[in-house]
């Protein structure tokens, strides 16, 4: 994904107080950013990832680590996560920046720019976050712009305390929020529609492009004109709507100063398409997600239909750090084929630090130490064999096309759980098929004939290493057969 050139990229997300952490348990505590080894990210750029997603690198806020101390609900997801943890353990939210520089936790920004140069040296990129929406609620901005917030009066306060707060300044504020879920108690909004605001949160971006390759932008679709005037029109009086988007004016501002600055946008409620228009190399796809938690064969297989442009632009997932760990979201099992359907669909690919290694205990993102975790050798090996399979060749350069899947036999209806593609690239083909469902399954696959060459046909599995030899007329007249159990998985290579 570095200079937005490479097509299928795979994303590696850390969590960059609980990385810090473990390195210093490592190598000792005097380390920083700017010193982890550079075996620890040669390791990371060998398993095929083309950039680091670093969450969570801008300076904590004190008051948003008061609240996460005191929020009891918080607490008890701190004892199941991390037993024994301590108060110094809590550093708060990293979606509540008190500012946009590198948090002392971390090193200094100086260490920030040798990592940069660490990746790029290694071919990798380094994504920030960046949130457009709220800051932390004792941000400078509060005192100094309060113009540039959300703000209410004595009469707000007291009717509505959950939603308003008093700065130090003595103005009453709106705390951050997401029309369908309680405000974040730890967070001021921001004002998008406020000519100083809008301008304060883009100077930011830029400063943010100057040390990283790209930006995830959390709830990017917040700032929306329409979502934002629906959410806090009460507020806004005779405030228009902004003659742009702010993502129109941001990215436009951005992209001209570093044209392969990479956007990539937290998006939900469908309006994922809507901001890849507005300039975003890449949304989130959580429609795929909830699919493969809780639909069937037949709505992924549509979902995964759909518009060729739209795909390549999607972030497929199955876990983060707002998500369940795979593991304990989808079984062991089924985490594996929705990690197959994940990481070999078009689109970016999104890798979440510890699922490679299958892990079960979901981080809260206040925490900046992992407990142990023993890691699972099948899981292990499963993502080794997945990501050597889906690196380079035909994933980074060539087609893809979905496969038709037929009966093996008029009566049997199991080739339904069946999702089968093939990718074509420089001289190389490649063919994935996934059982999606907890029955045995078999089907035809009918591959078009000018991936077929004259004379037998020799398909390796990259999982199994077991190598299925078959005639071309039998593929070209019946498809190709294949069975799989329940949640099992084929990576093919097509040897000539």
């Amino acid at each position: 994904m570095k200079h937005g050139k490479t097509l299928n990229p795979h994303l590696l997300e850390i969590n960059a107080f609980a990385f810090m952490s473990r390195m210093r348990e490592k190598y000792g505590r005097g380390l920083s950013l700017g010193t982890i080894p550079a075996n620890e990210w040669q390791e990371v750029a060998s398993q095929g990832f083309s950039s680091v997603w670093l969450m969570g690198v801008w300076e904590r806020s004190f008051e948003s680590r008061e609240c996460a101390l005191k929020d009891e609900r918080l607490r008890k997801a701190y004892d199941t996560a991390l037993p024994g943890w301590t108060d110094e353990d809590v550093k708060g939210s990293p979606y509540a920046v008190h500012s946009y520089t590198v948090d002392s936790f971390l090193g200094s920004g100086q260490d920030l720019l040798a990592l940069k140069s660490t990746l790029n040296g290694l071919g990798m990129g380094l994504i920030l976050d960046f949130v457009p929406n709220h800051l932390a609620i004792d941000h400078p901005w509060t005192a100094s712009s309060p113009e540039m917030f959300i703000e209410g009066g004595p009469k707000d306060l007291e009717q509505d305390p959950p939603l308003f707060f008093r700065s130090e300044s003595g103005r009453i504020l709106a705390h951050g929020r997401d029309p369908y879920f309680p405000a974040w108690r730890d967070t001021v909004q921001v004002n998008p529609f406020s000519p100083s605001g809008r301008r304060a949160l883009i100077n930011e971006l830029i400063r943010i492009a100057d040390c990283a390759d790209g930006v995830r932008c959390d709830m990017a679709m917040l700032v929306l004109n329409e979502v934002f005037a629906k959410t806090w029109g009460a507020y806004l009086e005779e405030t228009p709507l902004p003659e742009k988007e702010f993502w129109t004016e941001a990215i436009s501002e951005v992209k001209a100063l570093h044209p392969s600055f990479t956007f990539m946008a937290e998006a939900y409620w469908d309006l994922e398409y809507r901001l890849q228009q507005l300039g975003f190399d890449y949304t989130y796809d959580k429609r795929l997600y909830d699919l493969m938690l809780h639909a069937d064969v037949r709505e992924i297989r549509a979902h995964l239909h759909g518009d060729e442009c739209y795909q390549k632009r999607c972030i497929r997932f199955i876990e983060n750090h707002d998500e369940r760990r795979a593991v304990d979201a989808f079984g062991r099992d089924r985490s594996c084929a929705a990690a197959v359907v994940m990481a070999t669909a078009p689109g970016l690919h999104l890798f979440h630090d510890g699922q490679l290694e299958g892990a079960e205990i979901h981080l809260p993102i206040q925490l900046a130490r992992r407990g142990e975790e023993r890691a699972d050798p099948s899981i292990r090996d499963f993502y080794d064999r997945l990501l050597a399979f889906a690196a380079g060749g035909p994933f980074t350069t060539g087609s893809w096309r979905h496969l038709d899947v037929r009966p093996a036999w008029s009566e049997d209806i199991s080739w339904t759980n069946l999702l089968a593609w093939i990718r074509h690239g420089e001289g190389t083909t490649k063919l994935v098929c996934v059982n999606y469902s907890d029955s045995p399954s078999q089907g035809r696959l009918r591959i078009v004939p000018e991936l077929i060459q004259a004379g037998p046909l020799a398909f390796r599995d990259r999982l199994t290493d077991e190598v299925y030899i078959r005639t071309t007329d039998e593929i070209l007249s019946e498809g190709l057969y294949v069975e799989l159990g329940p949640w099992k998985s084929h990576l093919f290579d097509l040897l000539s």
